[in-house]
């Protein structure tokens, strides 16, 4: 049960309170249920299901279809049947179940963040589904399916509410007015996968390996079972991400910055102003010649993982700037190095550390060939941990992790001992005047009508 269980409510809310139904293709999708199983099944156990499907006869498969597609239909049918939605004055209320009964309360200020997404067929029937981040569960509750322009219009009147506008004129505030930053080109971010290592690393050793597999085996399905995964690696690192990152455009909106994408599947996801726990700047090796980054980000109870594809970086700095107001990025010039002697250590690696600590965020870089510059607003610092191994002990060196609530760490690696014993005590007290001194976590920074 996701959000807080609601008591009993009144005659009058009760009356108040409209229960809907998804939009009628969604049967269609849900009947699938029954015949996944029997798919299911039959990969996990590949030898029983042709054993088994060579014992049918034409008749008994005839037979056998007839009794599966009508009772997948009517699956679906009963299952959509039985859920409903409602939107109250303080929750949305989903009920779902045929034969057990679950009702999730999601309360409307603890929702992270309402994406809309189109998988190609559902683009094609024009309806989309409406997925929801909420604090304090990793499961994500969805609406699938409704209508594209009424999905839409739920999510305005959603983040409406959660940002308090009144139950009857919520439904009239409409989407916020966006304005749009960027959009990648698609030449560029095909150019940037094919600059990325990690593809041309996946290929080589889709070609390698096998070679060398097969005077040692000579078992074709050896060979197959190792190239087909590092091939379908290779493909998801390169034309997977160019499916999943085409068209990426960035605006900016009350509600927060919007990002659009996706060649067969479009998704329309929020980045919730004040959430954002941390940013991370990645900068390949074959990237630096043309100035290009990839801006990554942690926002808590959101799966919200990329915030630019590839842009330039004075481009990105500004986007960050939006995403964590009043946090300026530290030049690279600025970023303490960590001290020579880590080289005995991390030989040749520990070049690629570095620390910088301002007024507003803890800084820390990693990566020779793919560096990694993470930012942490000293607001969203849950705590502080110095640790230090034997050989770190000798020779006075320490990690400094700072945990965020997002659940991911950063960690200025391989600090003087000393510096790190400060940074901890310092650290400990920005975070603490960074959250009291940090304004509430809103949804929209409009408003309310008057």
């Amino acid at each position: 049960m996701t959000g807080t269980e609601q008591g009993i409510p009144d005659a009058k809310e009760a009356a108040a309170v409209v229960e809907r139904r998804l939009h009628p293709v969604t049967p269609l999708r849900r009947a699938w249920a029954p015949v996944a199983v029997l798919v299911g099944w039959a990969l996990h156990d590949p030898d029983q299901a042709q054993r088994q499907l060579t014992r049918l006869t034409t008749t008994t498969l005839v037979i056998g279809l007839a009794v599966l597609i009508p009772a997948a239909a009517l699956y679906g049918f009963l299952s959509w049947w039985f859920t409903h939605y409602a939107v109250t004055g303080t929750e949305l209320r989903i009920r779902t179940g045929l034969l057990f009964r679950r009702t999730a309360h999601i309360r409307l200020e603890r929702i992270q963040a309402v994406d809309v997404t189109q998988p190609l067929l559902a683009r094609v029937a024009g309806v989309a589904k409406l997925r929801l981040d909420v604090v304090g569960t990793d499961k994500k509750d969805e609406l699938a399916f409704l209508g594209a322009a009424h999905a839409r219009a739920l999510r305005a009147e959603l983040l409406a509410r959660a940002a308090g506008f009144a139950p009857e004129t919520a439904a009239e505030v409409g989407e916020a007015p966006s304005r749009q930053l960027l959009r990648v080109p698609p030449g560029v971010l095909a150019v940037s996968l094919l600059l990325t290592g990690a593809t041309w690393g996946t290929l080589l050793a889709a070609v390698v390996v096998p070679a060398l597999l097969w005077p040692a085996t000579h078992s074709l399905w050896t060979v197959l079972a190792t190239a087909v995964p590092l091939l379908g690696w290779a493909g998801a690192s390169s034309v997977g991400r160019f499916v999943g990152e085409y068209d990426w455009t960035l605006a900016e909106s009350p509600d927060g910055l919007r990002i659009d994408h996706g060649l067969l599947d479009r998704t329309h996801e929020t980045v919730p102003p004040g959430r954002v726990q941390t940013v991370r700047i990645v900068e390949p090796v074959l990237w630096r010649r043309r100035g290009w980054v990839r801006v990554e980000l942690d926002v808590a109870g959101s799966s919200n993982s990329v915030l630019l594809p590839v842009a330039p970086r004075e481009i990105a700095e500004s986007v960050v700037a939006r995403v964590l107001p009043g946090v300026t990025v530290p030049p690279l010039a600025s970023l303490a190095p960590a001290p020579r002697r880590a080289g005995r250590r991390v030989p040749l690696w520990w070049r690629g550390y570095g620390l910088a600590v301002t007024d507003e965020v803890f800084a820390a870089r990693h990566g020779l060939l793919r560096r990694v510059l993470a930012l942490v607003p000293h607001a969203k610092v849950q705590s502080v941990r110095l640790t230090q191994g034997p050989w770190q002990r000798a020779l006075r060196l320490a990690h400094v992790r700072v945990d965020t609530g997002a659940g991911k760490t950063v960690t200025a690696r391989q600090r003087d001992a000393g510096e790190a014993a400060d940074l901890l005590r310092t650290q400990a007290e920005r975070s603490r005047t960074g959250r009291r001194d940090a304004g509430p976590d809103r949804w929209m920074t409009r408003g309310r009508p008057d």
